[in-house]
């Protein structure tokens, strides 16, 4: 990806005649793609899909950026992304369908109620696998923490007497995040009778750890969401990610406030969490339509 990236900033300035400050620009924007693109174990542009790019855009408004800065990200995409096609390096451009003035309103993917509950069930049986994996992904969703902090959790952080855990975030940012009785039942299980036999490479502080005694990785946890994602029979583009944009649609359509929705999710700026109220207003139109006489 960054030889392809190089190549292409090599063309605006020679090919183009676009200014340096141009170069430097899009330089950054690309880089900061291809990096996210890399935890996510994707090195190549045709390994790409639509819903890489908008999970990418999305880290990047959770990570407090304007819509203007967001849509400048894509624009830099899309270039980039139609230079590899004029060149016959890219077999498809995922990013002709995304409409740069409207994208920062694009509704994050979630997961129905009954979908959640497949995706959990997923990881069935009692192979050590299995239980961990069904901690893992009852915790994701029971907290809507990000990949990056999940990744990091550790045993200290864990307070099950009073039912919380302690989450490091953005800017080292500690907040309180609860989870229910589920979630802990299947957390117990695996701290009790599975992990133990994890730790291969001696004692560590992560909750969770691969079958080598290591701490997961963000490519590690997304593989793992796609895996059982497919075993549950669910036919749209489910991320890491869409976990977490399903905690927190779930909270506000069942009326949880706004605000302490912002808490849980630890967003800086509540006009970033407001982004679900657009989610919650399209499930009411569903609802409106399907069930009023003259929906």
């Amino acid at each position: 990806m960054n030889s392809l990236i190089e190549m292409f900033l090599d063309y605006v300035i020679l090919e183009r005649g676009l200014s340096e400050r141009t170069r430097e620009a899009y330089a950054a924007d690309l880089a900061g793609f291809s990096g996210f693109m890399a935890t996510l174990g994707i090195s190549g542009p045709n390994a790409v899909r639509r819903d890489h790019i908008v999970d990418y855009l999305m880290s990047e408004r959770e990570r407090g950026l304007s819509v203007n800065s967001i849509s400048r990200r894509l624009v830099a995409i899309k270039v980039f992304f139609a230079y590899l096609q004029r060149e016959g390096l890219l077999a498809t451009n995922v990013t002709d369908v995304m409409d740069s003035p409207r994208l920062w309103k694009v509704l994050p993917g979630f997961l129905t109620p009954r979908e959640i509950e497949r995706l959990l069930s997923a990881p069935d049986g009692d192979a050590p696998v299995a239980v961990r994996d069904r901690a893992l992904l009852e915790l994701f969703y029971a907290t809507g923490m990000r990949v990056s902090e999940l990744c990091g959790l550790k045993l200290d952080d864990l307070h099950f007497d009073d039912g919380y855990l302690r989450c490091i975030g953005k800017g080292s940012k500690t907040r309180v995040v609860p989870f229910g009785s589920a979630s802990r039942e299947a957390l117990e299980h695996y701290l009790l009778t599975v992990r133990p036999r994890l730790e291969k490479k001696g004692p560590s502080r992560f909750v969770f750890l691969t079958v080598r005694g290591e701490a997961f990785s963000r490519q590690r946890l997304w593989q793992i969401v796609r895996t059982y994602t497919r075993r549950a029979g669910i036919d749209k583009p489910v991320s890491p990610h869409t976990l977490r944009h399903s905690f927190a649609s779930h909270l506000l359509a069942n009326g949880a406030p706004l605000r302490v929705i912002q808490e849980m999710l630890g967003h800086a700026d509540i006009a970033t969490t407001q982004i679900y109220t657009h989610v919650d207003q399209q499930r009411l139109k569903s609802v409106h339509h399907q069930f009023h006489p003259r929906g």
